[in-house]
């Protein structure tokens, strides 16, 4: 709990350090592991350094040499270890150590099985994903370059870059590559050059080397820091065969910090022969397109009806006066054809008609009303009757009739 102090009641500095003796002895036995530096023998005991890999923090350790010699010889300047150790801290000092009661190197098959236990962690919350890479621009205006200074890497980067072409522009931000400082400072330079408008590209550079060199580039803060980027990250650690987180989490992978170059930036020789190829394939199928136009009103011109137009007004001129001789023929025919026809019926209708008959001396008797007198015994004696010839009409009375 929280000492209750004021500036009319303060504690003196042994209660202070007495309290903070207190806290620190709670924590018990702890593992610890770090990064061994500043390796000092004197006598039986051996003291030394232990810093954070990532962070820019160290503390001090102290051991008996029994401890460590039985470590084996591993146990060395920059190797890392895992220390079983009990925190104290000197009252009469006021400084803070760690008192060693076992010391185990870290060997390259720990190293390997908790970078795939990362990896495992990394891949399920999807920072692997293929469909969150993001594509590089065809030709960026500026690209962002980390690598370590004076490097083979940052050579081959930019002098492969600008021989594919010279107007190439980078932003060249120089770390450590490998040890304790290596994973802040690419931090700082990625979160720099994500910021700066002008960079399109970033590419994160080194030459190859042994495991423990390339560990920094698979530690999970900077391979979170690349996810989070807004800038599309090329990842070009090492050779082929090497592969941190980095490379998997990055939006593009090159094998070598040659091949970045190359993914990078298009090779202006390439571009110009693709142009050239373009151009001419334009010009062929403009050419060809022409040419089947040109043949096209060649072919339209060959016609008949465009070759000779006042032949072809001729040629349907003779079959308009065709055409109507035939119809005046059909006509004519058609008319003879009617006459004769009317001539006939004409006929037929004077042979059957009354008056034909009349004409060879047949009459019509008729009663008053109209009626025809078709025998003798139908008519009486002195009834008025009327009988119509070809030649006019009689009125006669009947005087005698015979019925037989």
């Amino acid at each position: 709990m929280a000492m209750e102090t004021s500036a009319e009641s303060p504690v003196p500095v042994r209660t202070v350090l007495q309290a903070v003796s207190g806290w620190i002895g709670r924590l018990g036995r702890i593992w610890v592991e770090g990064q061994i530096t500043d390796l000092n023998a004197r006598g039986g005991t051996v003291y030394l350094t232990l810093r954070d890999p990532v962070a820019n923090m160290s503390v001090r350790v102290v051991g008996p040499r029994a401890v460590f010699e039985a470590a084996g010889p591993a146990v060395t300047d920059g190797a890392r270890v895992v220390v079983h150790a009990k925190p104290d801290f000197w009252i009469n000092r006021g400084t803070f150590s760690l008192s060693v009661l076992e010391v185990r190197p870290v060997g390259v098959g720990e190293l390997l099985a908790r970078l795939e236990r990362l990896k495992r962690v990394l891949a399920a919350e999807g920072l692997f994903r293929p469909e969150r890479k993001r594509p590089l621009p065809f030709l960026p205006g500026k690209i962002g370059l980390i690598c370590g200074r004076d490097s083979d890497a940052e050579h081959d980067v930019l002098e492969n870059a600008r021989r594919r072409w010279p107007a190439v522009a980078f932003r060249v931000e120089n770390t450590a590559v490998q040890g304790s400082y290596a994973v802040g400072e690419v931090m700082e330079a990625l979160r720099a050059l994500d910021a700066d408008p002008e960079i399109e590209v970033i590419v994160i550079a080194r030459g190859g080397g042994a495991m423990e060199d390339l560990l920094p580039f698979s530690d999970e803060a900077l391979v979170r820091a690349v996810a989070a980027a807004r800038t599309p990250v090329v990842s070009a650690i090492g050779h082929e065969q090497d592969s941190p987180l980095l490379d998997l989490v990055a939006d593009v992978r090159a094998s070598t910090p040659t091949d970045a170059a190359k993914k990078t930036v298009p090779d202006v020789r390439e571009q110009l022969q693709l142009v050239r190829q373009l151009r001419d394939r334009g010009r062929r199928c403009l050419a060809g397109g022409v040419q089947r136009e040109l043949a096209w009103l060649a072919a339209i011109r060959s016609r008949p009806a465009l070759a000779d137009p006042v032949r072809e007004v001729e040629r349907q001129s003779e079959r308009v006066l065709a055409l109507r001789d035939r119809a005046r023929r059909c006509l004519s025919g058609a008319l003879d054809r009617a006459g004769d026809e009317l001539s006939h019926t004409r006929a037929r209708l004077l042979a059957l008609s009354p008056a034909a008959t009349l004409e060879r001396g047949y009459a019509i008797v008729q009663r008053e009303g109209g009626a025809v007198v078709r025998e003798a015994a139908g008519v009486a004696e002195g009834e008025r009757l009327h009988v119509r010839l070809a030649g006019g009409r009689l009125g006669v009375t009947v005087d005698e009739r015979d019925g037989s």
